[in-house]
């Protein structure tokens, strides 16, 4: 063994979930929503792209045609209202993290919303099947065509 696995070999399972960088795209809970997305016959979104170059962060899921942006948030890192659990150690580095996701989540769907795109956030502790719902909603309302152009 070798390089970072030797590295690793001795530490303890915590600490190493710690210690090595968190996922930041296809979660559990993105996929699932994907996959309910994909048996409701919607298809046609891309995965974690930039419909705003300005922007830092990305959706999750975006339906280009119809200007909706999906963000899957996590409870913790994004202050669910419901289950963010407060830290033992570093709470006020952790708070601030936490507010400044806060912001960021803000500020990203001010600047979506101003250029004309629906934004979508979904919790990590929602149903798969109850998301996927709603935005199957919001995709199909807006693949509708208006009075107007009727």
């Amino acid at each position: 063994m070798t390089g970072r696995a030797a590295a690793m070999a001795n530490v303890s399972s915590c600490r190493r979930s710690a210690v090595l960088p968190r996922r930041q795209r296809d979660t559990k809970p993105e996929t699932l929503l994907r996959g309910e997305l994909t048996k409701r016959g919607l298809r046609g979104y891309r995965k974690n792209y930039a419909p705003l170059k300005e922007l830092r962060s990305r959706p999750d899921v975006v339906f280009t045609k119809q200007k909706i942006a999906i963000y899957v948030h996590g409870c913790f890192w994004h202050g669910c209202p419901d289950h963010q659990r407060k830290t033992k150690s570093n709470v006020k580095w952790w708070a601030d993290k936490i507010k400044a996701n806060k912001q960021r989540d803000v500020a990203s769907a001010a600047a979506l919303e101003a250029a004309g795109w629906k934004v979508v956030r979904v919790w990590e502790h929602e149903s798969p099947n109850e998301a996927a719902e709603r935005i199957e909603e919001i995709v199909r309302a807006t693949d509708m065509p208006t009075a107007a152009a009727a």
